[in-house]
């Protein structure tokens, strides 16, 4: 949001969270870009927000922040949600999950816990569902391995390396064993076989 926000200058945002920390981290990096001014970060929860329409709507690996449906269904109601917050002839960038096939069962136990095979569709499914909920797709990405590895090692960088420095520290053992486990369901379970693609979406008339 604040990379489009510094693309354009009469635009002003809006981002909803529920975790504090990742708010604060969003007003510090507005004041560091200057954007302060321009966007406002609220802690509530985005299910049945009465915030909206707005001309861009971006919801990026947080569709279960729209809407408390279970998998499989929490797709096409996240869809149907983002029908709803966009105006006439604006835009929603959509990053939602798909399989790029169908896991096994051996892979499937290597992933998080309550993961089926139901919780995700193809691509093409994924789009087919945009499709249903009163979008067309403008556009249709989906993030390469790279990306993938780069976002998985980013997200523990930090705490990996606190733990090389901080073995003994009576917070170690807790943190040392969230992180093994996330990179265990990451390269056992859904590396090159979860994918994330980047839908453009253009509501109809």
């Amino acid at each position: 949001m604040l990379r489009i926000l510094a693309a354009a200058p009469a635009a002003a945002g809006l981002g909803l969270d529920t975790d504090e920390g990742d708010l604060a981290r969003g007003r510090d990096n507005a004041r560091a870009r200057g954007l302060a001014g321009r966007v406002t970060f609220v802690r509530e929860s985005a299910v049945g927000t009465s915030r909206g329409p707005a001309d861009l709507v971006l919801c990026l690996g947080a569709s279960h922040a729209l809407t408390e449906v279970e998998p499989p269904g929490h797709t096409a109601a996240t869809l149907a949600e983002l029908r709803r917050l966009v105006n006439q002839g604006g835009r929603v960038l959509l990053g939602e999950a798909f399989w790029h096939r169908a896991p096994t069962e051996a892979e499937l136990a290597g992933m998080w816990p309550g993961t089926t095979a139901g919780e995700f569709g193809d691509l093409a499914s994924l789009v087919d569902l945009a499709v249903s909920a009163g979008f067309r797709p403008a556009w249709i990405e989906t993030a390469t391995v790279e990306e993938w590895e780069d976002f998985e090692s980013g997200y523990q960088c930090d705490e990996e390396e606190w733990l090389a420095a901080h073995g003994d520290h009576p917070r170690a053992a807790e943190l040392r064993e969230r992180v093994d486990q996330h990179r265990s369901f990451w390269l056992r379970g859904y590396h090159g076989l979860l994918g994330l693609a980047y839908l453009t979406l253009v509501p109809v008339s």
